[in-house]
């Protein structure tokens, strides 16, 4: 009898909060939202449609289409989506007065890092004080670390090589010897492990991404770095648009074998930072002079110490090494991808590479061709096209509200724009599904969409790495289209991706091999 009173009070419970208020408030209107169209049905009732948009794959690029009937859509009880591109300004840019929303404080830690800190001054001071490491003049200084890196990758990729492809023909299966986007994955890794943390990891010689993880009572055990990392984003990104019922979502979801199992395998990416941190901070107590991101954490320019608390040590190390090896790992899948697509850029992108290489180099000094215009041209179009992360990086408007795409948005509103929506406006980008990458090499046309290529961002919480990730790859796609030819398994392949926060690429198999190159006059 207890039980059963139990059960009828639980579900009236459920009744009223899920479904009997949602629908009270959205007739109540009290911010005055129910003027926007809503993106679905039930999207001014509950935010379940868009975690179901979340989960179809590419909830980025389908938002994009639905803008074309409408540029601010309701996306959610408190969630509005715009699909103009004056939105970016008002939004995210230097003079605006919107913060990031609750979203980053329900994914951070204890300690918030540089990326998802909400409060303007705590930013403002991390930014302050992570700047110098950031910096190009000192990113140039750890070039030789990227190089390291790229001699390794290259070093398992000569073992992978195989003959030459005859014209005209399709790869056999048995000779797409490389997963690109996985060895993409372990390059970035190692590349951003060094970088920050002057550590070698040895994956690009194991050829996969298993390492050590350390639970904070000190027992270690092995775990998979990238499948750890990709798993927990791809956990979150389900669940947590429903800022309110987040907790019981993730909780509930566990009872199903699918995502049970998706959890557990997410759980070691908490314990390879901590392991990473554990060992830099080792290092640092035992004396060792170090130049990476860490050294800069740790003390300012005139080595005085920063006196930080260790969970915001731990926090900030697994910022970088998250966001520093994830996005720019997507961008070079991508750009190999599209340049295999497209032959002829891909000849025009040789073609200034080795008039600048000779044939014995093997490695793209970062100076001689870091101002190749096509080289550049063709990192952006690929990150245009789509960008490592296409979501729309949801902000909060201020609590007495915000003037957004000339419509007055009522305080503590979510609101945000697609990336993706932003690259694919056509009255900036013409064409803007097709790779393009000469569209950039005009100085008047370039400084007119530059405004609005925005994949790190933009304004005061545009992305503080965005150096470290043009130098890998620079160095690395220069390097790469130089010494190797690659091939798809065929025309009419596909490159398969999953957006959680940043995209989840699928296996790019390719045949590889090495290039006659032409002996530069």
């Amino acid at each position: 009898m207890i039980s059963t009173i139990a059960i009828i009070v639980i579900l009236l419970y459920l009744l009223t909060s899920w479904v009997g208020l949602p629908i009270c408030r959205y007739f109540h209107d009290p911010k005055g939202l129910r003027k926007f169209q809503n993106y679905s049905a039930f999207s001014g009732i509950t935010d379940i449609p868009y975690c179901y948009l979340s989960a179809c794959g590419f909830r980025s690029r389908d938002l994009t289409e639905a803008h074309k009937d409408s540029a601010i859509l309701r996306i959610g009880p408190n969630n509005l989506s715009f699909g103009d591109i004056g939105a970016v300004r008002d939004i995210y840019g230097h003079g605006t007065t919107c913060v990031k929303d609750l979203k980053y404080s329900i994914t951070g830690g204890p300690h918030p890092n540089l990326f998802d800190v909400v409060n303007k001054a705590d930013h403002s001071t991390k930014r302050k004080r992570l700047s110098a490491a950031f910096a190009i003049k000192n990113l140039v200084q750890w070039e030789f670390k990227v190089v390291r890196t790229t001699e390794r990758l290259f070093a398992a990729f000569d073992k992978l090589c195989t003959k030459p492809l005859p014209l005209n023909c399709v790869p056999d299966p048995s000779e797409l010897t490389v997963n690109f986007n996985h060895w993409a994955n372990l390059f970035t890794i190692e590349a951003i492990n060094n970088i920050a943390l002057s550590s070698t990891l040895g994956l690009l010689e194991q050829g996969d991404d298993i390492v050590t993880a350390q639970r904070m009572d000190g027992t270690t055990y092995q775990a998979r770095y990238r499948k750890a990392q990709n798993q927990s984003a791809f956990a979150t990104s389900h669940f947590v648009w429903d800022y309110n019922n987040f907790e019981i979502f993730s909780t509930l979801s566990k009872i199903f074998p699918k995502w049970k199992k998706v959890w557990k395998d997410a759980e070691p990416w908490k314990d390879v930072i901590y392991h990473q941190a554990v060992t830099r901070m080792n290092r640092y107590n035992n004396g060792d002079e170090l130049d990476d991101f860490f050294s800069a954490l740790m003390d300012d320019k005139t080595g005085q110490p920063h006196n930080l608390e260790w969970g915001e040590i731990v926090g900030e190390i697994g910022a970088i090494i998250d966001a520093g090896a994830d996005t720019t790992a997507i961008a070079l899948t991508q750009i190999i991808y599209l340049l295999i697509r497209h032959p002829d850029h891909l000849k025009t992108l040789r073609q200034e590479v080795d008039s600048v290489l000779d044939e014995n180099e093997s490695i793209a000094p970062y100076d001689t061709v870091r101002h190749l215009p096509f080289l550049r041209a063709c990192i952006d179009e690929a990150m245009r096209v789509i960008p490592p992360t296409s979501a729309g990086l949801p902000r909060r408007t201020p609590p007495e509200g915000a003037m957004i795409l000339g419509n007055w948005i009522p305080g503590d509103t979510s609101v945000s724009m697609t990336i993706y929506g932003a690259h694919h406006d056509p009255t900036v980008f013409q064409n803007p599904d097709e790779f393009q990458p000469h569209r950039w090499m005009k100085a008047e046309e370039r400084k007119r969409m530059e405004p609005y290529f925005i994949p790190f961002s933009t304004g005061g919480r545009g992305c503080i790495g965005r150096n470290i990730s043009y130098l890998e790859q620079t160095i690395m796609l220069a390097s790469l289209v130089h010494r190797y030819e690659f091939a798809l398994p065929g025309p009419e392949w596909e490159l398969t991706r999953h957006e959680a926060f940043n995209l989840l690429m699928g296996e790019m198999p390719i045949k590889l091999w090495r290039r006659d190159i032409p002996v530069r006059n």
